[in-house]
């Protein structure tokens, strides 16, 4: 119900904007591209994002290792086995997406893989796959996209009442449609991501069985996240709230809960499954060398961790 709410706000916020610069012609014109946008993105979310990251689709000869810690985890979850993929990019990040659980995909970015342990990874991707059993992949495309039309049309806004020679042009309409609307919808972008992390987080947690994988891996890849430049999020701003951490850091604006919440939230879900506390999950120890990404040696009396790509710790 709040997501439906959430979705009626963002199309009644396109439908003002359309009134705002064309009046009522201007509100249906804006309602029927809003049903448009809805249909095509129904039908095509998986493609435009993965489309849009350039992920390259594995299997289990091309990624024995990562797809089949997938597909395990699947069927934990109970859920079909989506497409797996793999986007060559440095900066540590997962999403999932598909307008259902029969036509979900989920990727991983190849800098998460070489970061993370086994265990680590196999959190990232319950987390993901929490999503896709949650219905949430389909919402949050629909969303990105709607808020990213609305964006789009205040800059049109403002050219068009910029050159209104007549002098007829409502500067009070015009500071709303430029500035409140894409603002407005901003905020319900941020509220439908902020509440599904929430819930991802625990069904990653009870799909793994392992809550303080998850949380070590969140703490281990926001930081790098924001730090490693993300190509894709820096063109379509819209796109962070897909991946599992943001790529920057606002507790006022981010479309995630800060990690910190998420973090004590898991910690919470692993006490109430009897699990033992973490040390520190908010500060991990001293980074060890996946076998994809050997920054640090490991200790002469600690061996080296397995990556998701190599279980057998080579």
């Amino acid at each position: 119900m709040k997501t439906t709410m959430l979705l009626a706000a963002l199309t009644a916020l396109f439908m003002a904007l359309g009134y705002t610069l064309g009046g009522s012609g201007g509100a249906i014109i804006a309602l029927l591209a809003a049903a448009g946008m809805n249909l095509f993105t129904f039908w095509n979310a998986d493609k435009i994002v993965l489309r849009m990251h350039d992920a390259r689709e594995v299997d289990a000869q091309s990624a024995p290792d990562f797809y089949n810690l997938v597909r395990d985890l699947a069927q934990r979850a109970g859920l079909p086995m989506p497409r797996v993929y793999i986007i060559d990019q440095d900066a540590p990040n997962a999403f999932a997406t598909g307008r259902n659980p029969d036509n979900a995909a989920v990727a991983a970015t190849s800098g998460l893989l070489s970061m993370l342990s086994r265990d680590e990874v196999a959190g990232v991707m319950a987390h993901e796959l929490g999503h896709v059993k949650n219905r949430d992949t389909l919402i949050m495309t629909m969303v990105a996209t709607i808020a990213g039309a609305i964006s789009m049309l205040a800059n049109f806004g403002l050219f068009f009442r910029g050159n209104d020679r007549d002098g007829h042009g409502n500067m009070i309409a015009s500071l709303l449609a430029v500035i409140v609307a894409p603002f407005a919808a901003m905020i319900v972008q941020m509220a439908i991501s902020r509440t599904r992390e929430y819930g991802a987080d625990r069904a990653g947690a009870e799909i793994s069985g392992n809550p303080q994988a998850l949380a070590s891996a969140l703490a281990k890849i926001s930081g790098q996240a924001e730090r490693i430049p993300n190509p894709v999020a820096e063109r379509n701003p819209a796109a962070a709230q897909l991946y599992i951490v943001p790529t920057h850091v606002s507790e006022l604006f981010s479309t995630h809960p800060a990690t910190e919440k998420r973090i004590a939230a898991l910690q919470d879900i692993a006490a109430d499954m009897g699990a033992p506390a973490l040390r520190s999950a908010a500060m991990p120890a001293a980074p060890r060398a996946s076998a994809l990404s050997p920054h640090a040696a490991p200790s002469k009396d600690q061996p080296r961790r397995r990556s998701a790509l190599d279980p057998n710790g080579r």
